[in-house]
C-alpha cells in the first residue's frame, strides 16, 4: 500500500472512530434511556445527505484528575451546516456520550464556531442541548466557555433565529443559552432544565422534589413559560423544528418564505356570523375563529399549555407567514393578566424583528384584577405588551370581534399603537369599561336616591350598552377603520396584509430602547 493510501485510510479509520463518540455501550445506554445520539438527531434534523461536519478532530486540552487519559474526538458535540428544506442552517448537537456531554473550554469554542458562522451567513442556528453541564474537572476555563456562547446569543438576538432543543438534562449555567434563544423545545419524561438540582433544593430550602417537579417538561410548559413547545418524542420534537423553521425568514433582513396556497383568498365562513353568544357573559372558541381565516386551518401554537387566556402562534394567509394574537374567552374570559402579556409581548418581539406580520383577534375584558396581581407587578408586566406593539414596525392588522375595554383596548394593537388596519365585527363593545360598571360609576347617586336603585342601574345599563357598546363610535373617530362582515374576516385580512407588503416604518435612532422588564 502507497503511502498515501496509508495516510487516507487512517482519516477514514480517525472520522469512523469518532463518530462513535463515547463508544457502542455509551450510545447503547443512551437508546435504552429512550433518546438519541447527536448524530442520529442531526440526521433526523436535516435534508438526507447534507450535513457538513466541523471540527470532528478537536480534543480537550485538560490534563487536570486524569482528563489526558480521556480524550475522544470531536470532544461531546457535533457541529456543522447542513440544509432544512433547502435552506442553509447552522447547528450543534451535545453529545451525551462523551463525558456526559459536559462542556469543555473546546466544546465552546467548537459551538461558537458555528454561531459566528451563521451570523457571518445569515443563517438560523439550532441548538441541541443534552448534557451535564460544565465539566467540572476544566474549573473557571468551562465558565468562560459558556459566557463566550451566551455573549453570542445575545448578539444574535434579532439578527439570525435561535431555537433550543432540549433532548435530555440542562442545568446550571447551560440552561441560560436556550433561555437567550428564540425558542425551546422538550420532550417529556427526558428533558429538565434547572439552575440548581434536587440534591442541592434540598440542601438548601429542605424541599423535597425530582427533578421532574422541579424541572421537566410539563412544569416548564404550563407553569414558568421557560419552554415554547413540549412533544411526546425527540423525534416529534425534530419535526417540529423543521416545521417551525418554514414559518420564519433566514435572517432580520430577508422576508419569511411564502408558499403556493390554493385556499381561496375570499373564502366565506359563514359560521363566523353566528359565533359571538348573545350573552356577553357567555365564552366561545377563539381556536374556531382562528382555523376558519387562516390557510387550510394550519396553526402552529407557540406557548400552547402556558397562559392559555392568550393565544400565539404562526399561521398562513394566501401563503404569507404571520405571527397571531388572541385573547381566548374560553379561559378566564380572556382577560390580560401577568402570564399572557409577558407570552404575547415575546411573540410581539419576535415577529417584529423577524418581518413577520401581525394579525390581532381580540376579545378583551380588561386585566385580572386582585392583589395578586398588583404584588407580581401586572403594571409592568402589562407595559411589555404595550410597548411590545408599540415599537414593532411589521404590518399590523386587528380585528376586533366582542369587547375591548379600558387599558386592555389600548394594549392589543389599538390604532393609537400605529395598528395598520384596524376593523372591527359588528358585535364589537369598544369602550372604556363594560356597561355594569359604567352605570355605577356614572349613575351611583342617581340610583342611590331612587326608590329602586337595581331598576335605574339595569335601565341605564341597557341605554349605556346601545349607546357605547359599539364599534361605531370608535369607526367615527377613525380609531376602527372598517365595521366588517364576519364571515368576510379572511379576505380582509388578506387584502390589508397584500396592501401592506411594501409598508416602510422606522423607529428614533437610539443605541437600544429600555423595554420595562
Amino acid at each position: 500500500m502507497s503511502n498515501q493510501l496509508e495516510k487516507v485510510s487512517e482519516l477514514i479509520e480517525l472520522r469512523a472512530k469518532a463518530r462513535l463518540g463515547g463508544g457502542e455501550k455509551a450510545i447503547e445506554k443512551q437508546h435504552l434511556q429512550g433518546k438519541h445520539t447527536a448524530r442520529e438527531r442531526i440526521e433526523l434534523l436535516v435534508d438526507e445527505g447534507s450535513f457538513e461536519e466541523l471540527d470532528m478532530f478537536v480534543e480537550h486540552r485538560c490534563t487536570n484528575f486524569g482528563m489526558e487519559k480521556k480524550k475522544i474526538l470531536g470532544d461531546g458535540v457535533v457541529t456543522g451546516f447542513g440544509t432544512i428544506e433547502g435552506r442553509l442552517v447552522y447547528l450543534f448537537a451535545q453529545d451525551f456520550t462523551v463525558i456526559g456531554g459536559s462542556l469543555s473550554e473546546t466544546m465552546a469554542k467548537k459551538i461558537c464556531k458555528v454561531m459566528d458562522l451563521a451570523m457571518t451567513m445569515g443563517a438560523p442556528v439550532i441548538g441541541l442541548n443534552d448534557s451535564g453541564g460544565a465539566r467540572i474537572q476544566e474549573g473557571i476555563s468551562a465558565l468562560a466557555g459558556y459566557g463566550e456562547i451566551f455573549q453570542r446569543n445575545i448578539l444574535a438576538s434579532g439578527v439570525v433565529p435561535q431555537i433550543s432543543g432540549i433532548f435530555g438534562p440542562c442545568a446550571g449555567g447551560a440552561v441560560y443559552s436556550p433561555a437567550l434563544t428564540d425558542f425551546t423545545i422538550m420532550v417529556k419524561g427526558i428533558s429538565y432544565m434547572f439552575l440548581t438540582g434536587p440534591k442541592v433544593v434540598k440542601t438548601v430550602t429542605g424541599e423535597d422534589v425530582t427533578q421532574e417537579q422541579l424541572g421537566g417538561a410539563e412544569v416548564h410548559g404550563n407553569r414558568s413559560g421557560v419552554t415554547h413547545f413540549v412533544v411526546d418524542t425527540g423525534e416529534e420534537g425534530i419535526a417540529l423544528i423543521r416545521r417551525l423553521l418554514g414559518f420564519l425568514p433566514q435572517n432580520n433582513l430577508e422576508e419569511a418564505p411564502v408558499k403556493t396556497s390554493d385556499d381561496p383568498i375570499d373564502r366565506l365562513e359563514d359560521s363566523l356570523n353566528e359565533i359571538i353568544p348573545d350573552s356577553p357573559n357567555k365564552p366561545y372558541d377563539m381556536y374556531e375563529v382562528i382555523g376558519a381565516i387562516i390557510d387550510k386551518g394550519e396553526f402552529l401554537e407557540v406557548h400552547a399549555d402556558f397562559a392559555k387566556n392568550i393565544i400565539v402562534g404562526f399561521a398562513r394567509f394566501n401563503g404569507r407567514p404571520v405571527g397571531i394574537v388572541a385573547n381566548q374567552p374560553k379561559t378566564l374570559a380572556g382577560v390580560l393578566d401577568i402570564n399572557a402579556s409577558r407570552k404575547a409581548a415575546r411573540f410581539v418581539r419576535f415577529c417584529d424583528a423577524f418581518n413577520i406580520p401581525l394579525v390581532t383577534l381580540v376579545d378583551v375584558p380588561g386585566f385580572l384584577p386582585g392583589t395578586g396581581q398588583e404584588y407580581g407587578g401586572v403594571i409592568v408586566h402589562g407595559a411589555k405588551l404595550l410597548y411590545a406593539y408599540g415599537e414593532a414596525t411589521v404590518p399590523k392588522v386587528t380585528v376586533t370581534l366582542r369587547k375591548s375595554y379600558g387599558g386592555a383596548h389600548i394594549v392589543m394593537s389599538c390604532k393609537q399603537l400605529r395598528g395598520d388596519m384596524n376593523y372591527a365585527w359588528p358585535t364589537a363593545e369598544i369602550a372604556v369599561m363594560g356597561g355594569a360598571g359604567a352605570v355605577e360609576v356614572l349613575y351611583a347617586k342617581e340610583a342611590k336616591e331612587s326608590d329602586d336603585p337595581k331598576k335605574v342601574l339595569t335601565e341605564k345599563e341597557i341605554e349605556y350598552t346601545k349607546a357605547f357598546a359599539n364599534p361605531y363610535n370608535a369607526a367615527k373617530y377613525g380609531y376602527i377603520d372598517d365595521v366588517i362582515e364576519p364571515r368576510n374576516t379572511r379576505f380582509r385580512i388578506i387584502r390589508a396584509l397584500q396592501q401592506l407588503a411594501t409598508k416602510k416604518q422606522n423607529n428614533p435612532s437610539k443605541k437600544h430602547d429600555n423595554l420595562p422588564l
